[in-house]
């Protein structure tokens, strides 16, 4: 239809619209081939009715419709080789008509095709769930029945070994009253059966353990056993607090009980009067008659700490004293005991001797020294005074922050030359009365007085002190030594010591 004409264009044209042609016919029954398939094979999830529906429209498009298109086309290339080009025009919009049409149709086959493989795939989807939700549950009771399966099995060989866990924490915490049950006749069987032997042997030495401590204390035994150090028969020189107690009245108190009621008394007074000294730390040495000897120091607690603790300690064995009074009467199965019921007790401070000491038939592991003499004459001047706790100066010093103490006078003990400052403990560090204080502050005063010969002014700070506490014995044994003083003076070198006559 150009002028001229391109014919070589044509020729190409017109041969790639022919192969174009044939083309058609191979998607054509490739397509029919497809829905044929699908629909004879029956595991496939699809609307056969409808595919053959499909398959028809496609056949009836390619088949009606190409045929019509194919005469329009013949027609026009007759009237292009006849140079008709108002013909051709009208031809091709004929031509084009019928290609829209094939293609509209073509379109709709499609979409149907389209809704087709989407109910499909919706139905494969819906399976493939239900096989995903089947093979789930399948699992799931596979599992839990493996798993039933498994405790059955692995309890069998654990629960022995959770018992001989459990019964070993058992032993850890010292608990040794129990035993495991043996179950099973194999390795854990036999173990089982030689854990409860070692139960049965540690019970056993638990007990001897138990009762030697009653006659050492366990921080001694423990001490020689870790410490070979503690052992050795040299001893050391240490800073050490010694405490003695002892018990007013015990003498006349023996003498009116049968042998069976001093025990039960003795008993009763040392389980009283050691449980503050084990509550504050301290080593029990021994039971001298009705006295008890006890010490602070290292290498069982530090040297800081030993004078506060052994003080606290008199502090609480003299709070037990009411108690104690109250309670041996009722022990007796009597209204009254025969004699007033107290204690005495004597603290010092200083450097001993401090190691295994005796024979090589019995050794123990005790002080020595000039400070347990010391602490064992502050207690028996506790008679003198009619106080309750003496303690040297080294002990009230060291212990300054913790307890409230009245300086009571300076003795040279039997056995010694050099004065020693003696100190009654009042209390605990700030727990004065209102009277304890005055009476703190009027027997310093009277003190002293004493010591530089003022009389008068002493005999009349004790009598002060006496108002502030009525009883106070110390204040009361000055006043009856100062009226003496003043009947017969001391010597002009006399320093205001006072000489203890007996140990």
């Amino acid at each position: 239809m150009e002028t001229p004409p391109d014919e070589a264009s044509y020729t190409a044209s017109l041969k790639s619209f022919e192969e174009t042609d044939s083309d058609i016919d191979h998607e054509a029954t490739a397509a029919h081939r497809l829905i044929v398939a699908i629909i004879d094979d029956a595991r496939t999830p699809s609307d056969r009715a409808a595919l053959a529906r499909i398959d028809y429209r496609i056949d009836t498009v390619v088949n009606d419709l190409r045929s019509r298109l194919n005469e329009q086309i013949a027609l026009l290339r007759r009237e292009l080789d006849a140079h008709e080009f108002v013909e051709v025009r009208r031809i091709l919009s004929s031509v084009d008509a019928l290609r829209d049409e094939l293609n509209t149709k073509i379109n709709d086959v499609r979409a149907d095709m389209l809704g087709q493989v989407c109910e499909s795939a919706k139905t494969v989807i819906r399976s493939q769930r239900r096989a995903i939700l089947i093979s789930a549950v399948v699992t799931a009771v596979a599992a839990l029945l493996g798993f039933a399966f498994s405790i059955l099995v692995g309890g069998g060989i654990t629960r022995p070994i959770l018992r001989l866990l459990e019964g070993t924490r058992e032993v850890e915490a010292g608990r040794l009253d129990g035993s495991i049950s043996v179950t099973t006749r194999d390795e854990i069987g036999e173990l089982s059966a030689a854990f409860n032997r070692m139960i049965e042997t540690l019970r056993r030495n638990a007990q001897v353990r138990e009762t030697y401590g009653r006659y050492i204390d366990p921080r001694i035994a423990e001490g020689l056993l870790e410490q070979p150090a503690l052992a050795a028969t040299e001893g050391q020189r240490r800073v050490m607090t010694v405490m003695f107690c002892d018990m007013r009245g015990f003498t006349t108190l023996s003498e009116g009980v049968t042998p069976q009621g001093l025990v039960k008394i003795m008993n009763l007074y040392f389980s009283t009067m050691s449980e503050p000294i084990h509550a504050h730390r301290g080593i029990i040495d021994k039971y001298i008659g009705d006295a008890i000897m006890a010490y602070w120091g290292p290498p069982f607690i530090a040297e800081a700490d030993q004078t506060d603790l052994a003080c606290l300690a008199a502090i609480g064995m003299i709070g037990r004293v009411p108690k104690l009074c109250k309670e041996l009467p009722e022990l007796l199965g009597v209204r009254r005991i025969s004699t007033e019921c107290d204690i005495r007790i004597g603290i010092a401070t200083g450097e001993a001797l401090v190691g295994s000491i005796g024979s090589e038939f019995r050794m123990s592991y005790t002080v020595m020294g000039d400070t347990v003499n010391l602490a064992a004459r502050l207690e028996r001047a506790n008679k003198i005074y009619g106080s309750r706790c003496l303690i040297s100066e080294a002990t009230a010093v060291a212990s300054g922050a913790t307890i409230e103490v009245r300086e009571i006078d300076r003795v040279v003990v039997v056995g010694q030359t050099k004065p020693q400052v003696v100190f009654e403990i009042m209390g605990r560090k700030g727990e004065l009365t209102t009277e304890q204080m005055q009476l703190q502050t009027r027997y310093a005063e009277g003190l002293a007085a004493y010591r530089e010969r003022r009389w008068d002014d002493a005999q009349n700070a004790f009598t002060a002190a006496l108002e502030a506490i009525p009883g106070d014995h110390p204040s009361m044994t000055f006043a009856r030594r100062i009226s003496c003083l003043k009947q017969k003076p001391p010597p002009a070198d006399w320093d205001g010591s006072w000489h203890l006559e007996h140990k």
